[in-house]
């Protein structure tokens, strides 16, 4: 895992398999010769399996085995404490997998608030359904926006990032047209609330740490 890229590529396949043209796609940057390493590497270690579709898909897909799966939970608290660098470059390109997780990476429900929220979140051409329960959220990869939810965000994943870490407004985005809503106003701010910005670490804190 402590290879270049590897920690990544088990972060595309978090939310469910993909084709290795999806990978690379969620990846800028990363060459077809390394993906294909490191996903050779992965399969020999257990970590992910490659599986054909049956027709009449007929595609290969890469997959995270059971125990390949349990890094879930690594991933997303590494994302929640990589998330207070002063450093964070803004400006990254994001992947609509990684955008999905950081929400995982960032709820924080208020204490003792009571949540039954079903919402659908559609970054480009990627559905994802989230659904909170009390403190808990739900996040899966879904192939459409869901018929019975509280709430339908459209959006892209600079543009959700921009949102949530406080850079823009609901407002602006908008106006601008760059998030759209279907649903109420202010459940999607009730939705947004969910999701803090993580305090920055400042150098004298981390001194101080």
């Amino acid at each position: 895992m402590g290879e270049r890229w590897a920690l990544l590529v088990v972060r595309e396949l978090i939310l469910g398999p993909k084709r290795f043209t999806d990978l690379r796609a969620g990846l800028p940057g990363i060459s077809a010769d390394i993906l294909t390493q490191r996903l050779r590497e992965l399969a020999e270690a257990g970590i992910v399996q490659r599986r054909k579709l049956s027709p009449p898909a007929g595609s290969w897909i890469y997959e995270l085995t059971g125990w390949g799966a349990e890094l879930e939970p690594i991933v997303t608290n590494l994302a929640r404490w990589s998330s207070r660098s002063p450093a964070l470059p803004h400006d990254a390109p994001l992947s609509a997998d990684s955008t999905a997780l950081s929400l995982k990476a960032l709820f924080a429900p208020a204490a003792g608030e009571a949540l039954h929220l079903t919402v659908g979140l559609r970054l480009g051409e990627h559905h994802f359904l989230l659904r909170m329960e009390r403190d808990r959220l739900h996040l899966a990869r879904v192939d459409s926006s869901p018929a019975q939810a509280d709430l339908v965000i459209e959006t892209s994943p600079q543009a959700l990032a921009a949102v949530l870490g406080r850079a823009r407004t609901l407002d602006d985005a908008l106006t601008t047209g760059d998030l759209t809503l279907t649903g109420p106003r202010a459940t999607a701010e009730r939705f947004l609330h969910l999701f803090p910005p993580p305090e920055p670490i400042t150098e004298l804190s981390a001194r101080q740490g």
